[in-house]
């Protein structure tokens, strides 16, 4: 059996490898990422499960001694760990699958089996990134950047991960916070209170609630849509494009990403509040549209909407809603979804739009 070893993403020159949920050159590339050369045989949703689906083919390829990747993140460590534990891993195998989706989509389905250890897992990696390193993003804060210090958190949840997989309940004191939270307002996505409208022809879902939750039990309930409007009391809204289209979804077609800057506007001629919409670039991981939104950095945009201030607009909820359809419906008219949109594809179509 290949002994598989992890290597620094700068090492690639060097080396020939394995890459996971990253793009790279020199190797094999397994990878979600819009545009990435992946085997059409192992294509799926997350980087980890095309790793698993390799494994599994014993893929061409496989048989390279190194893996790498040029960031830490759930999805990526889930592909790079199985690669290094191939028998494990496909022991495991659901409830990786299971993890790289609650991580990198933030759909936990706790009608899944696994989910809820899964949900455990991924809590607990969370836990102590935050506690021994930095949170996802916060290397911007720091004067290396990820590529470069991403190893460090490698080598320590390749070596600790697998004690944990066994029983994530050794860990509990970790995860316990996090998984009550997540768990307390999944609840809340089930109450009367909680008012859900679907778009299907747009991909928009909108999300009526009295307060901001946890990522996890927010998108619990958005699985097949990539537009998420939240609407929270008070007249606070966010919009988001799920990462779902950022990456070459491979379950289903999708619409592409739309330039949030016009919305903005028509926002903006609305509002009364002295605050301003604004709209994250389309290729950024997960574009929010918000009042004040440009004040966030990339790590307060990631993390929980419970963990930043939202503003209250002066627009009241069923008009802001008018208006983020009728911009949506306008604007995908005449385009059917589809897989594997390219960036430029996306780019170019801005040029395109009615407005």
């Amino acid at each position: 059996m290949i002994q598989r070893q992890f290597i620094p993403f700068s090492e690639l020159k060097q080396h020939k490898a394995i890459i996971v949920d990253s793009m790279h050159p020199n190797g094999l590339v397994l990878s979600h990422w819009r545009g990435a050369p992946t085997p059409a045989e192992v294509r799926d949703n997350t980087s980890a499960a095309m790793v698993l689906h390799a494994l599994r083919l014993n893929l061409p390829g496989l048989e390279l001694p190194y893996v790498t990747a040029n960031h830490f993140d759930i999805d990526g460590f889930v592909g790079v760990w199985s690669l290094l534990h191939p028998e494990l891993a496909l022991q495991n195998e659901e409830v990786l699958r299971q993890m790289a989706l609650i991580g990198d989509f933030r759909e936990l389905d706790l009608n899944h089996p696994l989910a809820g250890e899964a949900l455990k897992l991924v809590c607990w990696i969370n836990a102590r990134e935050k506690e021994l390193f930095y949170p996802p993003f916060g290397a911007e804060q720091l004067p290396e950047s990820e590529v470069t210090l991403c190893p460090k958190k490698f080598a320590y949840f390749l070596r600790e991960f697998g004690r944990v997989l066994q029983d994530p309940d050794w860990e509990k004191a970790a995860w316990e916070e996090e998984v009550g939270e997540v768990l307390l307002g999944y609840r809340d996505m089930y109450t009367p209170e909680a008012k859900i409208t679907r778009h299907p022809a747009i991909g928009l879902i909108v999300l009526e609630l009295p307060e901001p939750l946890h990522y996890y039990a927010l998108f619990s309930r958005t699985q097949g849509f990539d537009i998420v409007l939240t609407c929270y009391s008070d007249n606070r809204y966010e919009l988001e494009y799920k990462y779902t289209t950022w990456v070459d979804l491979s379950s289903r077609p999708t619409l592409p990403r739309l330039n949030l800057a016009p919305l903005a506007a028509r926002l903006n001629a609305l509002e009364k509040s002295g605050r301003t919409w604004t709209g994250d670039a389309i290729t950024e991981t997960g574009p929010l549209l918000r009042l004040d939104g440009e004040a966030l950095t990339h790590m307060e945009a990631y993390d929980n909407p419970t963990s930043r201030k939202i503003h209250s607009s002066s627009i009241a909820v069923e008009e802001l809603k008018q208006v983020v359809t009728a911009f949506f419906t306008e604007a995908y008219a005449g385009l059917e979804p589809r897989y594997f949109w390219s960036w430029k594809e996306i780019k170019e179509l801005q040029q395109k739009l009615p407005f």
